[in-house]
């Protein structure tokens, strides 16, 4: 008798639904898809051959060819050499014991606390002209300055390596922590040496991680801007798009397509990748065990190489407090500032002025992640809940923004809204307050909804229908029941994207209007543009601070989660 009733209570539900995916699918066609759309048809837009802005792709000495390959170059290499230190970070600390590993192994994420503006500028204050290490090396050696800078490709990989590895790191880590090091051992009592062992047993079952640690530094390096910009490398596509968006817009879509289309290709190589590989274990995992360095000789290697990576990873951080504690204009010629005062701290806590930039990031970024949360939550609910033919291209539009470099989202958003439209109700939002938390609201929408589906995909729909079963509206199941057990994977998403909204630089440079209304990273970038670094670094500081209480709240949700499902 219940099962008519159940079908009913569908079949009701029904024209509500169809609402629902009209309405997604609207959101997502005018603020994602459509401004892409726009983007190809302005790039086709040229009189004669539709194509004639992408032919010079195909002419091997072309400016355009040079930084598709500039670009593809640098996040190959940054793969390379991001996945070595990445993965060798993981194994050594979570598959080896010795002295201060648990300090290491908590200095091994600094670098996600780093600021994109400001923790650039702080690599090359440390390591590119006139910075810090080659004018003491210069010292000591004789020699200019310039003889032990890192400019161009080099001082980007730099970059890219020391803020990049923590992705393969994560994923290979968590990898280990789940893995039985008993099948190791089985390898050994067959007589495999330790070079099979791990080439034929360790590797393969890490294969799924470093995947998708290579995925992450890939788009991330491809979306890279605020690297090659301060280290002056013109030859990639994100810098071509920045310095054609004004002049030469045709030629600036033709290349944000071109890079869209291989992060997409990028994006979906993977994946299919790991549809057609399957690597699994058959083992239970808790025989996890950590073996203990004995070797003096060993434990002295361990501990410098250790140290010395720690120092590394710490330098850009304390770079950036350092200058906080700097007067402005003091640093030129010297390896370090040479005045130091409390005042821009003073500033900061007593100009009302100082605030406003942080206090226009915050709210941008809440205005943003209000709206995202919505778009990302009922996305989530409905790919992963409702039964229907175009699932699948809603997953991929929610997370195409995701795959493509904030150059090209904020470019897009420039096509799309410099003229009146429906989704921009009849206004023009190019120059306008609204067009940054529009663009924070596309770039980051995909953080929450990855995370709220993962959560859904680890819940049982059988509550839901219970609750219904009951008499419960979808609407008090909803809230009373997939609410609260999603409630964690929801607020990870938001506060990811919230803080990355805070810190936002490369598309915001692109649209912000200059007028009074200064975010966060575009105060930074202003600071630093007439020398008053002293002033800049204290806004960083804000900006570390802030990720850290970010870190910390997400670290308070997992355990209070993970205490709510124990008991």
């Amino acid at each position: 008798m219940k099962e008519p009733v159940r079908n009913r209570a569908r079949w009701q539900t029904k024209p509500s639904s169809i609402a629902v995916l009209l309405l997604l699918a609207l959101v997502l066609w005018g603020y994602v898809v459509g401004p892409l759309v726009s983007t190809f048809q302005r790039s086709m837009s040229i009189g004669g051959n539709p194509l004639s802005e992408y032919t010079p792709f195909l002419d091997f000495g072309s400016v355009q060819s040079e930084a598709v390959r500039g670009s593809l170059m640098i996040s190959l290499l940054s793969v390379i050499s991001a996945g070595t230190i990445g993965i060798f970070l993981a194994v050594l600390l979570n598959r080896w014991d010795f002295r201060f590993r648990r300090i290491y192994k908590a200095m091994v994420l600094v670098p996600i606390a780093l600021p994109p503006l400001m923790g650039v500028k702080a690599f090359y204050l440390l390591y590119g002209k006139a910075g810090t290490f080659p004018q003491l090396l210069a010292q000591i050696f004789h020699t200019s300055p310039t003889t032990f800078a890192l400019t161009g490709v080099a001082g980007v990989l730099l970059v890219h390596t020391l803020t990049m590895y923590p992705y393969f790191y994560l994923s290979v880590a968590a990898s280990l922590a789940q893995a039985d090091d008993s099948l190791e051992e089985a390898a050994y009592s067959l007589g495999a040496s330790p070079f099979q062992a791990w080439t034929r047993v360790l590797l393969p079952m890490l294969t799924p991680p470093i995947v998708a640690g290579a995925l992450l530094t890939f788009m991330s390096s491809m979306a890279s801007y605020t690297a090659p910009l301060l280290f002056e490398v013109n030859n990639v596509m994100t810098v071509q798009i920045a310095n054609n968006a004004a002049s030469q817009q045709s030629l600036a879509s033709a290349v944000a397509v071109m890079l869209a289309a291989i992060s997409i290709v990028f994006l979906i190589a993977i994946r299919a990748y790991e549809q057609r590989t399957v690597y699994r274990t058959q083992s239970k995992g808790g025989a996890r065990k950590r073996r203990r360095v004995t070797s003096p000789v060993a434990r002295v290697v361990l501990f410098i190489s250790a140290l010395i990576s720690t120092i590394v990873l710490i330098l850009p951080i304390a770079m950036i407090f350092l200058l906080a504690f700097s007067e402005n204009y003091s640093w030129r010629t010297a390896p370090l500032p040479s005045a130091y005062t409390l005042q821009n701290f003073t500033k900061l806590f007593s100009d009302a002025d100082a605030w406003a930039p942080i206090r226009n990031s915050l709210e941008m970024s809440a205005i943003a992640v209000a709206g995202a949360a919505v778009l990302g939550v009922t996305s989530a609910y409905v790919t992963a809940r409702m039964r229907f033919r175009g699932r699948g291209a809603i997953d991929i539009a929610m997370m195409l923004p995701w795959a493509l470099p904030g150059t090209v989202v904020a470019f897009n958003l420039i096509v799309a809204f410099a003229r009146p439209s429906v989704f921009s109700f009849g206004q023009i939002l190019i120059g306008t307050y609204w067009i940054v938390p529009l663009a924070y609201f596309v770039r980051f929408s995909p953080l929450i909804f990855r995370s709220t589906s993962s959560s859904l995909a680890q819940l049982d729909p059988s509550l839901e229908e219970a609750a219904r079963s009951l008499g419960s509206t979808w609407w008090g199941a909803f809230r009373r029941v997939v609410l609260p057990l999603v409630s964690s994977g929801i607020a990870g998403g938001v506060l990811l994207a919230f803080v990355a909204g805070v810190g936002e630089f490369v598309a915001t440079i692109m649209l912000f209007p200059r007028l009074k209304f200064r975010p966060l990273s575009i105060a930074i970038n202003d600071e630093l543009n007439v020398g008053r670094w002293g002033t800049a670094a204290v806004l960083g500081v804000v900006q570390v601070l802030l990720v850290l209480a970010v870190v910390i709240l997400m670290r308070r949700v997992e355990d209070r989660n993970t205490m709510t499902h124990t008991s």
